[in-house]
């Protein structure tokens, strides 16, 4: 592996992590989903998810001895087989980055009929983020959570719950908690361009429960993990606030050793790795004992290959990592001593699936889409989120241009038994070529469109529409179909849109409608 990819730093260095050392309990939320109160875990504050989404339904299990996070769940109705996403939506701090946990126990809250989970996806803003599929830590009657690092874009950020073609039940989620994190950690990555999906992050030796917050101040979860192999324990830890990426001090209170010189191997991490590129952490600290000054230069392969040469660890600790490496199926780490070294010894390693973030829709047809949804009495329970992506997953009755630049070209809420008025904004959507929002119960007038340039098709007949039809639907030049019939419509018809060639005006059942001059 080309060291391009591999950077290693011993833990004294950066001193300006030293800011955290005052740092308050994690920023950001703790939802949890389908409850309906405030309540207080642990001494933190949990919220109810009503604030953030407006979709699904809040439902309470009834397995016993359940966390209080767990008791409840917000289920997702899947209807026909619909790809369909429904989104948590937070205000956030832009340019900050979040570490983002969804946790899932089915509790068979779709009947005792459906005895596994369903398998869905969750999506954050317009990035496929994975496939949840909770059956095996079920089956096990254990809670299933998924991580990620991903950077806000925006002034709000969304986590959406999606179901797929492997869905056969409603999808559903427990808690969703999104943290800030501090800049320095993991800052090696593009988060411009990428996030972060964890696979796997453990403290090696350890027995216990998970480390969590308060002993990680920014509430990541180390799991125990232990092999066939030494394990040593220490009385001593090293001044974690200079490590890079800052794992607790309690990580390094066991670690995997061997009592001789020989190498240490082991599989991590446990599952098998589909074909893709990881960022993998591993962190070390000579935890002997002794008064005596010790020496451990460690050599690090991982399937075989050459992960870093001459590492040297002492009780000052050290951390090595590398930001882009490619593996896929089984994956053996191997740690061996340099020569005239203490054996070889490991305390904590995180490993991350990278992922290329799926873009975002254009700013301006975002916030016209948002203002077109407020002008709404029962939008679609889908119009949260990105409008367009991820491209499976596009807000009901909204089409998007492909490529770079994502814009919304076409709307159909034809029959959807839709209210409200027609918001002005949706003269902001400028790359719209059809707009069909026929069969409603729109009410009010119809703005101006003129901007719309682009422009062929514009349906809204059988609603409720009132006022004059605005003369500057005629400077609209690639208009070719204006269907207005059967509303409440009054005045002329304009000069601009009468006899004009290759456009077809209905607006036949407008009673108040007076004909058009001679």
């Amino acid at each position: 592996m080309s060291s391009p990819f591999l950077l290693f730093l011993s833990s004294l260095f950066l001193s300006f992590l030293s800011l955290y050392l005052s740092q308050q309990p994690p920023k950001g939320y703790l939802i949890d989903c389908g409850a309906t109160v405030k309540s207080v875990i642990e001494g933190r504050e949990w919220l109810p998810d009503n604030g953030f989404i407006f979709a699904g339904t809040s439902k309470n299990l009834t397995a016993p001895d359940l966390g209080p996070a767990l008791s409840t769940v917000r289920s997702f109705p899947l209807q026909n087989n619909l790809r369909r996403k429904f989104c948590y939506v937070a205000r956030v701090f832009r340019g900050a980055r979040y570490l983002i946990r969804t946790t899932y126990y089915y509790g068979q809250v779709n009947g005792l009929n459906v005895p596994s989970p369903p398998v869905f996806d969750q999506i954050v803003d317009g990035t496929f983020w994975s496939m949840v599929n909770t059956t095996d830590d079920y089956q096990k009657g254990l809670p299933s959570y998924y991580e990620g690092v991903f950077e806000a874009k925006g002034s709000r950020m969304s986590v959406c719950i999606a179901s797929n073609t492997y869905t056969e039940s409603d999808p559903f989620i427990s808690s969703l908690e999104m943290l800030i994190l501090g800049d320095s950690l993991y800052n090696t990555t593009n988060f411009d361009s990428h996030a972060l999906n964890l696979v796997a992050r453990h403290s090696f030796g350890h027995s216990g429960s998970i480390i969590s917050y308060p002993d990680d101040q920014f509430d990541r979860y180390w799991k125990p993990y232990e092999e066939n192999v030494s394990v040593i324990a220490s009385n001593k830890t090293p001044p974690v606030t200079g490590f890079w990426n800052m794992p607790p001090s309690k990580v390094f209170e066991r670690a995997f050793s061997t009592a001789q010189l020989e190498p240490l191997e082991f599989r991590w991490p446990p599952l098998s790795l589909p074909n893709s590129t990881y960022y993998i952490a591993l962190y070390f600290a000579d935890n002997s004992d002794s008064m005596l000054p010790s020496s451990r230069v460690l050599n690090i392969h991982i399937n075989d290959v050459r992960y870093c040469l001459n590492l040297n660890v002492t009780s000052e600790g050290a951390a090595v990592f590398a930001t882009r490496w490619p593996l896929r199926g089984r994956t053996k780490l191997t740690l061996s001593s340099a020569v005239n070294s203490n054996s070889p010894l490991i305390n904590g390693g995180e490993i991350f699936d990278v992922l290329r973030l799926g873009g975002r829709t254009l700013t301006r047809d975002v916030r016209a889409l948002e203002e077109m949804k407020m002008s709404l009495w029962n939008p679609p329970l889908d119009w949260n989120g990105d409008p367009c992506l991820p491209l499976n997953y596009t807000w009901t009755g909204v089409t998007c241009s492909e490529g770079e630049r994502i814009r919304v070209i076409a709307l159909n809420l034809t029959s959807m038994g839709l209210s409200g008025s027609l918001s002005p904004s949706i003269a902001n959507l400028t790359a719209l070529s059809g707009i069909w929002l026929g069969n409603n119960n729109f009410s009010g007038i119809i703005p101006d469109l003129s901007s719309l340039k682009l422009l062929e098709i514009l349906h809204l007949e059988d609603n409720q529409l009132n006022g004059r039809i605005p003369s500057s639907l005629g400077d609209i030049g690639r208009l070719r179909e204006l269907f207005l019939q059967n509303n409440n419509l009054t005045g002329r018809i304009p000069d601009s849109l009468v006899g004009r060639p290759g456009l077809d005006v209905r607006t036949s059942g407008n009673q108040f409608l007076s004909s058009p001059p001679s």
